[in-house]
C-alpha cells in the first residue's frame, strides 16, 4: 500500500487494524484537518469537536472523515472514469468532464456516520470509537443520480443500485461495497457529487466524485466512485450482510444477534447536540447562551427543548433561520441561572414525523444510531 507522502512518517507507528481501531491515533494530526479528533489511523477516521458546531454550513476543514479502508494513493482526474452498468439498456462510461456537463443539482445534507456516539454506549460495541462529532452539514453539488440512470435506461429488473469506490482494501479485507434501493436512487436529491461547499471535493471526501444519499446514514454515500451497477437485488458482502444493520427487535445489552434477525440501516434518527457551553465548563453569573444543532434525516426538525435541571422541566429553544430538507438546524436558548452551583443541561429534539429524541439509547451490538438526549454538566460560579 502506498500512503500519501504527508502520512508516511506516522503511518508506520500504528498497527493496521481492519476494524479501524487504533488506540494511539489521537496523538496524530492529519494535514488539512488540524484541531479535529483522530479516532483511527492509518484508516483515517476523524471527528469534529462539538464546540465547532456553530455554523449552518460546516467548513470542509472541520467536516468529519469516515474511511473503512485506505484512501486511494492517487487518482488522476484526466484518466478517471465512472461506469454505469448492470440492468440498464445502455452501459455508460463517463469522464470527469462529461459528468460535470450534466445539469448540476445541490443539496445541503447533514451527513452522519451510523456509528456516531458509539463511545457513549455501554457495554462497549466494536468499531471506531466515535464521540459525538461524526456529523457535518455541507452543501453537495453534482448531477442527480436519477439523470444518469435515466440516460443509461434502467430495466424493469433493476431494483437496487450498487456503488463501488476506489478505496484500497489491505490483505483479505473485503471491499467496501454498498447499495441503495432504486426508489432512493431515483430521488432527484440523490447525487453523484463532485463539489462540496462550492469547491471540488478533496481527497478525504471522495475526490473526484462520490455518492450523496441525503437523509441516510453516511455509509450510503460511498466515496471515490468508479462504478455504479444496477441489479435486481441488494449488494452482497460484509458491509451489507453483517455491517450497518440493526436488530429487528430490541435486544438485551451484550446479547448477540443473528444477521437474519436484522435489517439494513437507511434514514437517520432525530437528534440534537449541545455545542456550548462545553461539558465541565465553569460559567460566570448572568445570562448564558446554550446553543447547538439538531437534525432528523429525511424529516424536518420542528422543535428543540432545553432542560437545565436534569430533565425535570423543559423549555423551547429558538430555531435558527437557515432551513433545508436533510440539513441540520441551529438552535439557541437564553438561560439565566437562579443561583450558583452544579447544573445538568439536556437537549431534546422533535421532528415532523413525530419522533422525539429519547432519554436513553436502545443498545445494539454494533453501537449504531446513538440518539439519546444530549447532556453536559456545568458549574455556575457565584
Amino acid at each position: 500500500m502506498t500512503f500519501r507522502p504527508e502520512f508516511e512518517k506516522t503511518a508506520s507507528a500504528l498497527a493496521e487494524d481492519t476494524t479501524g481501531d487504533a488506540p494511539d491515533a489521537t496523538s496524530i494530526t492529519v494535514p488539512g484537518k488540524e484541531g479535529l479528533l483522530v479516532r483511527s489511523y492509518p484508516f483515517v477516521n476523524i471527528e469534529m469537536p462539538v464546540e465547532l458546531m456553530t455554523e449552518w454550513i460546516t467548513p470542509v476543514k472541520y467536516f468529519y472523515v469516515r474511511n473503512h479502508m485506505f484512501e486511494p494513493a492517487k487518482i488522476d482526474p484526466a484518466t478517471w472514469k465512472l461506469t454505469i452498468g448492470g440492468e440498464v439498456e445502455k452501459r455508460l462510461t463517463l469522464s470527469l468532464g462529461e459528468l460535470e456537463n450534466f445539469p448540476i443539482h445541490s443539496v445541503v445534507n447533514a451527513m452522519e456516520c451510523a456509528g456516531n456516539g458509539r463511545l457513549l454506549q455501554s457495554p462497549k460495541a466494536p468499531g471506531v470509537q466515535w464521540g459525538k462529532g461524526a456529523i457535518g452539514n455541507a452543501k453537495f453539488s453534482g448531477p442527480s443520480l436519477k439523470v444518469l440512470l435515466e440516460k443509461a435506461g434502467v430495466k424493469d429488473s433493476g431494483k437496487h443500485v450498487i456503488f463501488h469506490g476506489l478505496d484500497e482494501a489491505p490483505g483479505k479485507v473485503p471491499p467496501f461495497v454498498r447499495s441503495i434501493p432504486i426508489e432512493k436512487a431515483m430521488d432527484g436529491d440523490t447525487l453523484i457529487a463532485t463539489h462540496m461547499n462550492d469547491a471540488p471535493l478533496i481527497g478525504h471526501h471522495g475526490f473526484p466524485a462520490r455518492a450523496v444519499t441525503p437523509g441516510w446514514a453516511g455509509a450510503a454515500s460511498c466515496k471515490w466512485l468508479t462504478e455504479i451497477t444496477v441489479l435486481g437485488k441488494p449488494a452482497e458482502g460484509l458491509f451489507m450482510s453483517s455491517e450497518y444493520r440493526m436488530p429487528n427487535t430490541p435486544v438485551k445489552p451484550g446479547e448477540a444477534v443473528k444477521p437474519e434477525d436484522t435489517h439494513a440501516i437507511t434514514g437517520l434518527t432525530v437528534k440534537s447536540l449541545i455545542a456550548g457551553p462545553s461539558n465541565g465548563a465553569k460559567l460566570k453569573p448572568g445570562t448564558q447562551e446554550i446553543s447547538g444543532v439538531a437534525w432528523a434525516g429525511e424529516a424536518d426538525i420542528t422543535k428543540v427543548e432545553i432542560s437545565t435541571d436534569g430533565g425535570a422541566s423543559w423549555n423551547p429553544a429558538q430555531l435558527g433561520k437557515d432551513h433545508a430538507k436533510y440539513a441540520w438546524r441551529l438552535w439557541s436558548y437564553a438561560w439565566k441561572p437562579a443561583k450558583s452551583g452544579d447544573y445538568v443541561i439536556l437537549s431534546r429534539a422533535t421532528d415532523s414525523q413525530g419522533r422525539v429524541q429519547p432519554d436513553a439509547v436502545v443498545w445494539n451490538p454494533n453501537g449504531y444510531l446513538y440518539d439519546a438526549c444530549d447532556l453536559v454538566k456545568v458549574y455556575v460560579q457565584a
